[in-house]
């Protein structure tokens, strides 16, 4: 069974940033300095586990002078469970995370914005993610382009 849920045990934390280590510095070849940050301790951080087995990890994060906007970041499916849809499960479960746990402000919608590789624009795109519109940017040698999504209507 797959399973997406917070983070809330130190194993738990080993276990996210095993496969960040993985996917992101070994696989991507991002700089552990820039991997790993301060903003971890701020996020509700998530694993995906198969069965016992954790596969996958993400973030959310709010900004506290835009409170009605959350942003989902470090993604990451080890290789072996890539293909199966599962990346597609795990922006559902941060989405619903976010939904139950970070509400907009009376009056505003919840939004989520993210810094999406470039190869995986398509990917965001089919989970219901837009460009914003600002030019693309290098971050840790990797092309990104923002993207946002709507999570809530107003006042919901």
């Amino acid at each position: 069974m797959i399973t997406v849920t917070r983070i809330d045990t130190c194993e738990d934390i080993r276990a996210a940033r095993a496969i960040r280590h993985e996917v992101f510095v070994l696989e991507q070849g991002v700089p552990l300095i820039l991997e790993i940050d301060a903003r971890d301790e701020d996020a509700i951080q998530v694993l995906m586990r198969a069965d016992d087995t954790p596969i996958g990890t993400g973030r959310l994060l709010r900004e506290a002078h835009h409170p009605q906007v959350v942003h989902l970041g470090r993604l990451a499916i080890l290789p072996a469970w890539r293909g199966q849809g599962l990346g597609a499960r795990l922006v559902a479960g941060l989405e619903a995370i976010a939904r139950e746990t970070l509400r907009g402000d009376v009056g505003e919608p919840l939004i989520c914005e993210l810094s999406a590789q470039e190869y995986a624009l398509d990917f965001y795109r089919k989970q219901g993610y837009e460009l914003i519109g600002r030019p693309r940017y290098l971050d840790a040698g990797i092309w990104h382009h923002d993207m946002r999504k709507r999570l809530s209507e107003v006042g919901q």
